[in-house]
């Protein structure tokens, strides 16, 4: 089987990250910034990779500044678990497109399935009843089974766990990371775009976001 040229490899990674930014994240987040963090990121792997790829200069060394950037990329901002995917994304289909003469058609094929595995896993409908929220809540609840308790009560769901991040005896509240699963058809306090949202009912204030 004949290798597809470069040019062939660098408009399959420009379509792949064109379908990941306005195909799959914005029309799901709707975050302006990152859309231009991923394009830029993209086609800058890109453009290196490729020059690496026809130098003489070792591609594991580019590979290792690469990763000294992306550190220091995600270590000045905060980013959401998925946007951290999406940015591994951009950059992997970049390298994909950069080196990929050597893989072939395998180049094509990791892209692809790149974008199959964001679609899928990104899906608004997978795992949609599970939820995750940090709250505070205007009570001290030393005992983890009375706090279970009240957090299903007040969130109408099946609590999966509950981490206690702060508990202050003194002002009388408790700031708890959970993580609960709503019934079907079942309301809760949490914004189903993932930003976040104050609870609506006495007795906490929380920040939340859909766990999938």
């Amino acid at each position: 089987m004949t290798q597809p040229p470069q040019l062939v490899l660098h408009l399959v990674d420009l379509v792949a990250v064109l379908v990941l930014t306005f195909g799959l994240y914005f029309p799901r987040h709707r975050r302006r910034d990152l859309v231009v963090a991923y394009l830029g990121v993209n086609v800058g792997v890109l453009a290196v990779a490729a020059t690496l790829a026809s130098s003489t200069v070792g591609a594991g060394l580019g590979l290792g500044l690469f990763g000294v950037l992306s550190i220091i990329r995600l270590r000045s901002t905060e980013l959401s678990q998925h946007e951290v995917a999406y940015y591994f994304a951009a950059l992997a289909l970049g390298l994909l497109g950069g080196l990929g003469t050597s893989a072939g058609w395998l180049g094509v094929a990791g892209s692809a399935l790149i974008l199959v595995v964001m679609a899928v896993a990104d899906h608004p409908r997978l795992l949609r009843r599970h939820r995750s929220q940090v709250i505070m809540l205007d009570r001290a609840f030393p005992d983890e089974a009375g706090l279970v308790a009240y957090l299903e009560q007040f969130l109408g769901a099946h609590v999966h766990s509950a981490s206690v991040q702060r508990l202050d005896l003194v002002n009388d509240t408790t700031l708890v990371d959970v993580r609960y699963e709503v019934a079907p058809g079942g309301g809760v306090i949490a914004s189903s775009g993932g930003g976040p949202v104050t609870a609506a009912l006495p007795g906490a204030t929380g920040t939340g976001q859909v766990s999938a």
